[in-house]
């Protein structure tokens, strides 16, 4: 069902045992609070990342909830989730940057073309499942080749910390650094559940105060490309940007050599729309497996349409998983209504630019746990799915191409086309081990399904279907995992 929701029981909260299915609702009041809990629950990790990419966060935020529309339209109405900002692009983001002239308007819309083609490429494969079932995606990317790309997706992201974020402020990111990891592991529930959007506001404050108690400080200046005294916040762009206004946004270039840096990418969107689409199947209680391309289609439409106007990559998000599991309210009118509140605040100016104005040293701080974050959900993959790396034929390919992407390594092949860091691992790994499994003589081998705890709140981890098709429990790579009752970070 798309609309027309059920009231379920007095329409104040779900039963002892019972949870709120995604045809139902409670009071309009309630569900309109519940939608709010959901965009404050994205709310972090979707304005973070297209800073880091380097787009316009009001397009992102706007476009999450038109995205999130589309999506609960395409699976009609089955799959409760919000398409957040993907953290996966990150690594072929800043790549094309440094291949077409960095924080450039050309580059911002060679950049968005080139996701926008990783976003047909995912509708395509969204297609596939829906007609073949999801034991093809299992076939290409068995879970050694998954935990694989999804590790390099994170740890290939280190230099952007340590050649980048950091340096623009060194204590303000340590600082940043330590009260998210305090926050993330110490506070329960929902405060636990926005760490990293806690720790960013932390973060900014504390670098206000420092310009005020300290001066200027004098350190590398993203802005500039070199080291220089300058404030580390400045306000000047709020004080001139409208209160209301359209984002800037704008149309895509495309780019073959831009598409190929950011193709890794939808390997790890696979990944993460199963696990979440899974997770959210075994908590309501119903089989969602033919349901499973539709929401990789979605996903998929979700990301051309955003990019199409100058917004960021999409995927299903696990912090929203997590708000389910602590409140037992499934329904999809919380969606609905927690787009129609993000694209009211894509449409304030004054609030983007206000995003934009984060300071280098505090996305030191974030991404440094995010990217870690990432990188060890590929570890739990391996882990959930027994991937034995006593066998050559998974250790050597999978070893190699995380240096690569950690390096980053370049390999030029011609003049003027390179592949380099995660782009060049994900092809090491994912032909590699084809490859050697070719020439050792062996099928492609399917686990034995795992049992997994239902997903806590946060988690996004899904559990198996075990007996049925034998799809791993991929985690998610789009935002850092939690245990139960203490959230995502971000």
């Amino acid at each position: 069902m798309v609309a027309g929701w059920t009231k379920h029981g007095d329409g104040r909260t779900p039963a002892p045992g019972e949870v709120v299915r995604p045809d139902e609702r409670l009071s309009w009041p309630r569900m309109v609070g519940f939608g709010a809990q959901h965009v404050i629950a994205m709310f972090g990790a979707t304005f973070v990342f297209p800073l880091v990419m380097g787009l316009d966060p009001n397009v992102a935020i706007m476009f999450s909830g038109v995205a999130t529309i589309l999506f609960l339209l395409i699976v009609q109405g089955k799959v409760p989730s919000y398409l957040g900002t993907s953290a996966s692009f990150v690594g072929g983001v800043l790549a094309i940057r440094a291949l077409f002239g960095g924080d450039t308007a050309e580059a911002d819309a060679i950049v968005t073309g080139a996701i926008l083609v990783a976003g047909l490429v995912l509708a395509l494969i969204g297609v596939a499942m829906h007609v073949m079932g999801v034991q093809i995606i299992n076939r290409i990317f068995p879970p050694v080749v998954t935990g694989a790309v999804v590790m390099l997706i994170g740890f290939g992201l280190a230099y952007v910390v340590a050649d980048v974020y950091w340096p623009q402020d060194q204590w303000i990111a340590l600082i940043t650094m330590t009260v998210t990891f305090l926050i993330i592991v110490l506070f329960k529930g929902f405060a636990g559940r926005i760490g990293v959007l806690l720790g960013l506001v932390i973060g900014f404050v504390l670098s206000w105060a420092a310009d005020r108690v300290f001066g200027d400080i004098t350190a590398y200046n993203a802005a500039t490309g070199q080291v220089d005294t300058h404030p580390r916040v400045s306000f000047d762009a709020v004080a001139s940007a409208d209160w209301i206004g359209l984002p800037d946004m704008h149309l895509p270039d495309f780019k073959v050599s831009a598409v190929i840096l950011v193709l890794p990418a939808v390997i790890a969107l696979v990944a993460e729309n199963v696990g979440h689409v899974k997770a959210v199947g075994e908590m309501t209680g119903t089989d969602v497996n033919p349901y499973m391309g539709r929401a990789i289609i979605g996903d998929g439409v979700g990301t051309m349409v955003t990019s199409a106007f100058g917004g960021s990559p999409t995927t299903t998000y696990a912090e929203n998983i997590g708000v389910m599991a602590a409140t037992r309210v499934y329904s999809t009118a919380a969606y609905y209504i927690a787009a129609v509140i993000a694209i009211g605040f894509g449409l304030c100016p004054k609030f983007g630019a206000l995003v934009a104005a984060t300071p280098g040293g505090v996305l030191g701080g974030i991404t440094v746990i995010l990217y870690g974050m990432i990188g060890l959900l590929g570890a739990k993959i391996w882990i959930e799915n027994r991937v034995d790396f006593a066998d050559p034929v998974n250790m050597v390919p999978v070893g190699a191409g995380i240096i690569l992407a950690i390096g980053p390594v370049k390999q030029t092949i011609g003049s003027d086309f390179a592949l380099e860091g995660i782009a060049l691992g994900t092809i090491v790994v994912l032909a590699g081990h084809h490859l050697l499994r070719a020439i050792a003589g062996r099928g492609a081998r399917t686990p034995a399904a795992v049992t997994a705890a239902p997903a806590g709140p946060g988690s996004g981890a899904a559990g198996t279907d075990a007996g049925k098709d034998a799809a791993p429990p991929a985690p998610p790579a789009g935002e850092p995992p939690a245990g139960p009752d203490r959230g995502a970070a971000g």
